[in-house]
């Protein structure tokens, strides 16, 4: 198949190839998807011969279950931060769900006290919401406001008139994790997913928890039910019963 003009490659030898980059090179799902890509479009406006390859199937999506942690590895991180901009910002992130995009982004007006709600601006999809303010998280906020006296952007990064960066944000969440001594692979959005999984243990019904989450889609919402423990540690395994 090298040595042959590309024009001469038929269908069933280019599945073949296809079939050696899953099985011999194990390329990712994305990468093959990319691959076919570039195969249709030299097929399509290169050899005008888009029929050859219209049936090349792409590969199906792979259904990942997210990373969650347990409440007592979500206390262990907390409890590693001794610096108090660094446990207000996971604290807040976890009690109310944020993205790390969202919560590096929260201005201090966003935190109504009064109301005991935080005002996401213009989060992903450019969509308001409203999530809940933690009494714990406030009295963390309250801690580090009172030490580090922020002006507009309620977490400032190093530069001023800036706020902390994302990368910030996910480096601070691996020393944490590694000094935790987890074993899982939590990241920053590990909270968000542990969040909202936790809540559907404590029977919050998953329409509210899309609305928490900023979901446009229930079926986005719905995975979590696939890892949520409520109903499957009211099943027995039949060996308990031998």
């Amino acid at each position: 198949m090298q040595d042959k003009p590309i024009d001469q490659i038929t269908e069933k030898e280019i599945r073949i190839y296809l079939l050696h980059l899953v099985d011999d090179k194990r390329i990712s799902r994305n990468y093959l998807n990319q691959v076919i890509s570039a195969i249709k479009f030299v097929y399509r406006y290169i050899l005008k011969r888009p029929c050859c390859v219209a049936d090349l199937p792409r590969p199906k999506e792979e259904r990942v279950l997210p990373v969650v942690l347990s409440r007592l590895e979500i206390i262990r991180i907390f409890q590693t931060l001794r610096n108090l901009k660094h446990r207000a910002l996971l604290i807040l992130a976890y009690s109310s769900g944020l993205r790390v995009s969202e919560v590096v982004r929260l201005k201090i007006r966003d935190v109504d006290v009064e109301r005991g709600m935080i005002h996401i601006c213009k989060a992903k999809g450019k969509k308001d919401r409203y999530v809940p303010l933690s009494s714990v998280a406030y009295k963390a906020l309250q801690a580090y406001q009172k030490s580090y006296q922020p002006q507009n952007w309620l977490f400032e990064g190093q530069r001023q008139g800036r706020h902390l960066t994302e990368r910030s944000v996910q480096k601070i969440v691996r020393k944490a994790v590694a000094k935790a001594q987890l074993t899982k692979q939590a990241t920053m959005h590990t909270l968000r997913h542990s969040f909202a999984t936790h809540l559907l243990e404590d029977g919050t019904d998953l329409r509210f928890i899309q609305e928490l989450l900023g979901h446009y889609s229930p079926e986005t919402t719905m995975r979590y039910t696939h890892i949520a423990k409520t109903n499957a540690q009211n099943v027995k395994s039949p060996l308990d019963h031998i």
